[in-house]
């Protein structure tokens, strides 16, 4: 064998066995991890420091995955995830590394994406059109030039500079306390930057990282050791030991803090205010107490409304918002940084000297022990569960355990926080001024700090357009006569190599599985009603490792339609404004300490082939099994002794639900242009468009204007919803836990149930009129984000389980070819509600309008007119049923068994439906195909995107899009 191991440890807190191998040969470094987990994952890595921000680490990540030596096909990426049973397929790049993560609950189908992962990376093509396709390259455009620039990395950063928060969160603040580093660039690559990327220097960035040599391999969950090394012993035997420069180095210390200021653009906002981080270098990662003491600290001082900088800052009226990335300790050198947004310009000084102020005096004077004792709860309860949405828990203890090994320390160590934990406790218990230390020496003591401001300049983004426009004139005057035509050409010729088909030989070569692989039967989860009449009690028995997740649920059907937009709010009001017996920082604190999180969500969601919806107000809570009567205390005090009565909170809470709104529309803008597009359709959709989407922020802007001209009108709203819902008669309790626990719990919930108000539950059918129209919704942004959609049910097209294959090939073939590879978005998808029958296409940082609602309306034809083999129509099926059997952690399996049974899926209709998967046949895209002819003719169309676009597609079709700035 021919790996090394290192060390071996059992680590009881991720419940894994750990093992740590140095590959003989190359040098390759391997962190193997064996539990009971069936969601295996995984990853190769490689240390990537930036020469320039340029962005070549991050092209580069989108290029490997063009086509290998083994895998020579146009885009290995696309085919695995059009027909794996992958549970993560990506690629991410980061300011130092660029990582490769896969995982799979099917062992043969993760070996079979690890297998073309690995070749991509030490392998690949890198095709000069695929550089040009994701990085940069010249089309033909307006005059004067008569060019202009297109690439989906290069569009998606104009995104990411356009959006005034992820822009000084993850680019201006960390590189203003890294100037002499590669932390000092931009990773990702800034726009005008990229346009220096020679395809040149873009392979030597492959030759001079991309070896075993600089590698991260990394297995976890249920396989077998043995299995795992003999795999990349079989990819690294003909590799030797290469020396790569890719050490990242320290920054010197600043001898006294520094200040930058930069510009956005706000719009056609007269009102625009500032932005302010202060970003602090904290000491190196690879302390396991060190490191654990740092993110504690970051935690109490600005994760909870309790938080002493928070609190000060909210209350100070001085921002609208807290920002700031908290604690990074993925870099070498840790950093903490904090801030807000939505400041007077006038007042900018003002809130960094309240920073540290507030500092000081929390150094002199002591730390709150009860938030100390919340947010080392709380920061131990995530350490345990490590549960994220969308990431598998595999992952995110990758993500932990590199913050250590890329920078030659012990993951190990890391992972096995107990013992640094208990070091912390101990300090305490001591008597020790731990965190107040930490201030002084990291914090107020630490002159290597970097104040970063943003200010409001409605030139900045035309400021941009003119720099971008005088390189193309500079391009166009050093060409020949002939060069536009030769730009043309040259377009014309990337565009071929788009669409070339791959030989059947070399799509053979991609290892897939069959359906004979799959499973026949889906798999169900646990459901059963232990109280059918109210209050309604279902019980999930589920392995939780020792954790009780608990949401109790309130019928939004006994609410007037006025008062729906303020259930957007609700959750925050009952958990952040106090009770009777605990102003709001007791309140955090105690479910800080004896919680794992309490939280609000709204359910909005069609039921299934009907017009009704299942509409609902959840609050969410979680805890340790011990802890289990402590939770029921606290949502009991919450929701019979509330305060609403305070407006300076609730202003505070408003005016930070609105500000994050308006972050987002730049950031992440499909999400809301989705959300406004399904209320045209569904009044359950119409009903989180209210509570979450555009028309929530619209909400907000009004209320906020409201509360100094007529508190008292909005507090009786606000007691009238609490009277309205609070019924146990129109209650629902979902439970997720071990069968064992339930008895005890149980005894204990009743008194619960008994304590809340109890009255006659008037539930009506809600009236709430559709959105109507199509939209054009302006924002200071450099790309767009374009949708159309409509309900398919008016047409007379219900979804059944074969239309998730024919959205799986859209979303791989069509969709990613026109408006992803040829037209330079970032992203692009369409969806299906197999409830509702409401269908959207909609994209991300897309370049373009109308030219990709040209190629949305081409859907229906490219489905009538598609030919598939078997074997390419087994690959779409196999991708949607690893859609269908996504992995669920067990708070998410609970609550996924109870929206089904809301919205009418049992687990007949569900084994029905993967019937219909396996048994797709092209005669179902030819009927699929007649329903988009629909949504061609007839659809809605809403578009989020800059004034100046949606000025032009008017122009160009007159009244398509009624324009609304919305920034």
């Amino acid at each position: 064998m021919t790996f090394t191991l290192l060390s071996t440890q059992d680590i009881s807190e991720i419940n894994s066995t750990a093992r740590l191998y140095r590959h003989a040969r190359t040098g390759a470094r391997l962190l193997s991890i064996r539990n009971t987990d069936e969601n295996k994952v995984f990853a190769i890595s490689f240390r990537t420091p930036p020469r320039s921000s340029n962005g070549v680490a991050h092209i580069l990540e989108h290029s490997v995955l063009g086509g290998s030596q083994k895998y020579p096909v146009r885009d290995p990426f696309r085919e695995l995830a059009t027909g794996s049973l992958q549970t993560f397929l990506n690629a991410i790049t980061f300011p130092d590394k660029t990582m490769y993560p896969v995982a799979s609950q099917n062992e043969k189908d993760l070996y079979n994406l690890a297998d073309v992962y690995m070749d991509a990376v030490l392998n690949p093509r890198i095709l000069e059109h695929t550089f040009r396709q994701e990085g940069w390259h010249l089309e033909p455009g307006e005059p004067p030039s008569g060019l202009k620039f297109n690439g989906v990395v290069f569009n998606e950063m104009k995104g990411f500079v356009s959006s005034p928060d992820e822009r000084l969160t993850f680019d201006l603040s960390p590189r203003a306390v890294f100037p002499d580093t590669p932390y000092g660039f931009n990773s990702g690559g800034d726009p005008l930057d990229i346009l220096e990327l020679s395809y040149a220097d873009f392979r030597d960035f492959h030759r001079s990282f991309y070896h075993p040599s600089n590698a991260y391999l990394y297995f976890y969950g249920d396989m077998d050791e043995e299995k795992r090394l003999s795999f990349l012993d079989g990819w690294l035997e003909g590799y030797e030991r290469q020396a790569v420069d890719s050490q990242l180095p320290l920054q010197a210390a600043f001898a006294a803090p520094r200040r930058m200021t930069y510009a956005y653009d706000p719009g056609g906002n007269p009102e625009a205010t500032s932005y302010l981080t202060i970003t602090w270098v904290l000491p190196q990662t690879g302390d396991p107490e060190v490191m654990l003491g740092c993110a504690v600290l970051a935690h109490l001082l600005t994760a909870t409304p309790a938080s002493p900088l928070r609190k000060a800052l909210i209350e100070s009226g001085l921002g609208e918002e807290m920002i700031g990335v908290g604690l990074d300790d993925s870099l070498r050198q840790m950093i903490y940084s904090t801030g807000m947004r939505g400041i007077r310009p006038e007042n900018v000084e003002r809130v960094e000297a309240l920073v540290l102020d507030t500092l000081r005096r929390l150094a002199g004077e002591g730390l709150d022990r009860e938030t100390v004792a919340a947010s080392l709860n709380t920061v131990e309860f995530k350490l345990r569960e490590r549960s994220t949405p969308y990431t598998p828990r595999g992952l995110v203890i990758l993500f932990s355990a590199m913050s250590a090994w890329l920078h030659d320390g012990d993951p190990l160590a890391v992972l096995a926080f107990a013992r640094p934990l208990q070091a912390i406790r101990a300090r305490l218990a001591s008597g020790e001024a731990y965190f107040e230390d930490l201030i002084r020496r990291h914090l107020l003591e630490n002159p290597h700090r970097a104040t970063v401001v943003l200010n409001p300049d409605p030139g900045e983004n035309e400021r941009l357009a003119a720099e971008e426009r005088r390189r193309l004139e500079a391009i166009r005057s050093a060409m020949p006569s002939g060069g536009p035509a030769s730009v043309a050409r040259e377009l014309e010729e990337l565009k071929r190599a788009q669409e070339a088909p791959d030989s059947p030989e070399a799509l053979a070569t991609i290892p897939t599985l069959q359906l004979s692989d799959l499973e026949k039967h889906g798999r169900t989860i646990p459901l059963e009603v232990k109280r059918a009449d109210a209050p309604r009690l279902l019980f999930h028995d589920i392995p939780t490792n020792g954790l009780l997740y608990l949401d109790l649920g309130f019928d939004l059907h006994a609410l007037p339609a006025e008062l729906l937009p303020y259930v957007g709010l609700f959750g925050r009001l009952l958990l952040e404004m106090g009770t009777q017996k605990a102003d709001y920082v007791r309140l955090t604190q105690r479910i800080g300490r004896s919680t794992g999180g309490i939280r609000g969500e709204v359910l909005a969601a069609p039921v299934r082939s009907s017009d009704e919806a299942a509409l609902w107000f959840f609050l969410r809570g979680k805890a340790m099994l011990p802890q289990a009567g402590e939770l029921l205390a606290i949502l009991e005090e919450v929701l019979l002794s509330p305060r609403f009565d305070q407006r300076e909170r609730f202003r505070q809470i408003v005016l930070e639900e609105k500000a994050q709104l308006e972050a987002g529309l730049i950031s992440s803008g499909h999400r809301f242009l989705r959300s406004r597009m399904l209320a045209h359709f569904h009044v359950a959709d119409r009903v989180m468009e209210g509570v979450s989407g555009i028309e929530y922020l619209f909400f907000l802007r009004r209320l906020a204007a409201e509360l100094d001209r007529d508190w008292a009108a909005v507090l009786a709203r606000l007691v009238r919803l609490h009277g309205l819902l609070v019924n146990r008669r129109s209650l629902l309790v979902n439970l997720t836990t071990e069968a064992a626990a339930l008895p005890a719990f149980q005894s204990r919930l009743e008194q619960t149930l008994q304590a809340l108000p109890e009255a006659e539950a008037t539930l009506g059918r809600l009236e709430l009129p559709l959105l109507e129209g199509n939209e054009g919704l302006t924002i200071p942004s450099q790309v767009n984000f374009v949708a159309k959609g409509s309900s398919l049910r008016a047409f007379g097209f219900e979804p059944n389980g074969a239309s998730l294959v024919l959205i799986n090939s859209l979303n791989n073939g069509w969709l990613y070819e026109k408006v992803r590879l040829q037209g330079g978005a970032y992203g692009v998808w369409c969806r299906v509600d197999p409830a509702s029958s409401s269908f959207s296409f909609y994209s991300y940082r897309d370049p373009n309008l109308l030219a990709t609602l040209q190629q949305y309306d081409g859907a229906p034809h490219y489905l009538e007119s598609l030919q598939l083999s078997q074997a390419e129509l087994t690959k779409a099926i196999i991708g949607a049923v690893g859609e269908i059997d996504a992995h669920l952690l067990p708070d998410a399996r609970g609550w996924t068994s109870m929206v089904r049974s809301l919205t009418g899926f049992s687990d007949e209709l569900l084994q029905r439906r993967r019937e219909e998967v396996l048994g797709t046949t092209l005669a179902d895209y030819r009927r699929f195909a007649q329903a988009l002819e629909q949504v061609r003719t007839s659809g809605r169309v809403v578009v989020l995107g800059s004034a100046e676009a949606i000025e032009q597609a008017n122009r160009e079709t007159p009244g398509l899009l009624p324009a609304v700035a919305l920034l």
